[in-house]
């Protein structure tokens, strides 16, 4: 076991709580859309998704490797700087969890670093190289990808479906949509998992308690995926209705493909070592799906809520993170005063959310602010649906061979009359 100092020691429980709100926050990517089809019962949706995240955990270090050692120098780095780090991404995570709106962990995380280190070292610490490939290109690219993914996904699944029972048609997309969401779980293990792993390993080396460049030790990745586990069985339940909810209404057809995009796209950015956010891959992935169905609406006031808080999220906690690392700098006393702001301001984020709880028994709950009852389709909705083909069933051809009713006004005429 390393050697511990009372710092270092603080570093690592900041980071697992971290790891832990990433979990809660980011449940939504993996379970909402089934949760919002009636796919699964949303406590089983998230125990099932804790489950896979902890799994993926032990897949790959990659993203972890990217954190601890591309994007910041090692030297120079101590572990105060992480620490003010981590507290920018926890404040960030809180705040909009409690908005419900789906931003990114990772990039909270990624500002959060990249502000204390500048706070501390100067912006020659950061490589931009690494932070434009495989932070920042991601960022944009991930849900574009994903959203155009999953826009010819629905359009093909419900091309192939047409004709087929609409009720069995269902049952099957709901087992496929369980079976891609539990990718997803396993993909979001895999991938936001590491980027606590990379955190802590940087710590330790920060504090010289692990040689520079080495991987992350077997303890550092199974603590981190029962962090991150046990944030996810909680549940995020506000982000889950937004995502679920909020953006568009969903069905089966659309939830599978809008998982299994979403699945290609976060595992794909993994293996590649890629700081993919999750986020927005889903995100993108739901929307596209939105799009893809004939008469489907984007909710685009809320798109336009989450757009905002992605571009918000860098500089946001890494601002935070500076002013942290800058209070830090006086020495102890500082870094104890950020320690205690940090938890009351986490405890006092909590007591605003009691006011209004979301949980599993509410959150498909439609008339409320995070999900409207009903959105008047925007302009991208409409053009895309004017040339998105109608998802004929079995039910609809056989309305459109039966003749509408007679009249039943006497005085109409009748259609011998008219002859």
């Amino acid at each position: 076991m390393e050697s511990f100092s009372l710092i270092l020691a603080i570093v690592v429980v900041t980071a697992l709580a971290f790891d832990f709100t990433n979990g809660f926050h980011d449940t939504a990517n993996a379970m909402a859309t089934t949760i919002s089809t009636g796919a699964l019962k949303p406590k089983v949706a998230v125990a099932m998704s804790a489950v896979l995240n902890l799994v993926g955990a032990f897949l790959s270090v990659e993203v972890a490797n990217t954190i601890s050692k591309g994007l910041v120098d090692e030297a120079g780095i101590r572990p105060e700087v992480i620490f003010a780090a981590l507290v920018g991404a926890i404040l960030w995570n809180l705040l909009t969890w409690l908005v419900g709106l789906p931003s990114s962990s990772s990039h909270a995380l990624m500002g959060g670093l990249i502000g204390a280190t500048v706070a501390s070292a100067g912006f020659g610490a950061v490589h931009g190289d690494v932070l434009v490939t495989k932070v920042l290109l991601p960022a944009i690219a991930a849900p574009l990808v994903a959203g155009i993914a999953a826009m010819f996904a629905t359009r093909l699944t419900y091309r192939m479906g047409r004709g087929a029972d609409t009720k069995a048609s269902e049952k099957g997309y709901r087992a496929g949509q369980i079976a891609s969401a539990g990718l997803v779980s396993l993909a979001h293990g895999t991938n936001d998992a590491q980027k606590t792993m990379g955190i802590i390993t940087l710590a330790l080396v920060a504090g010289g308690a692990v040689a520079p460049d080495s991987d992350p030790p077997m303890w550092v990745i199974l603590s981190a995926g029962l962090a991150i586990a046990l944030g996810t069985y909680l549940g995020g339940w506000r982000i889950i209705r937004t995502m679920g909810k909020g953006l568009t209404d969903l069905q089966p057809q659309q939830g599978f493909a809008a998982q299994t995009s979403a699945a290609t796209v976060i595992l794909a950015s993994s293996h590649l070592g890629f700081s993919l956010s999750t986020t927005h891959s889903v995100s993108g992935s739901v929307m596209g799906a939105g799009l893809g169905r004939k008469g489907g609406v984007v909710r685009w006031s809320t798109a336009t809520r989450m757009f905002v808080a992605w571009g918000l999220t860098l500089p946001a906690a890494a601002l935070v993170a500076a002013i942290a690392e800058w209070v830090c700098g006086f020495g102890s006393w500082g870094t104890a005063v950020v320690a205690v702001f940090l938890v009351a301001s986490s405890a006092a984020i909590w007591k605003i959310s009691r006011r209004e709880v979301v949980d599993h028994t509410n959150v498909n709950d439609h008339d409320t602010p995070e999900a409207p009852a009903e959105e008047p389709a925007g302009v991208v909705t409409q053009a895309i649906a004017a040339v998105t083909p109608p998802p004929a069933g079995p039910s609809e051809e056989l309305s459109a061979t039966i003749p509408a009713p007679a009249t039943a006004d006497p005085q109409a005429p009748s259609a011998a009359s008219t002859v």
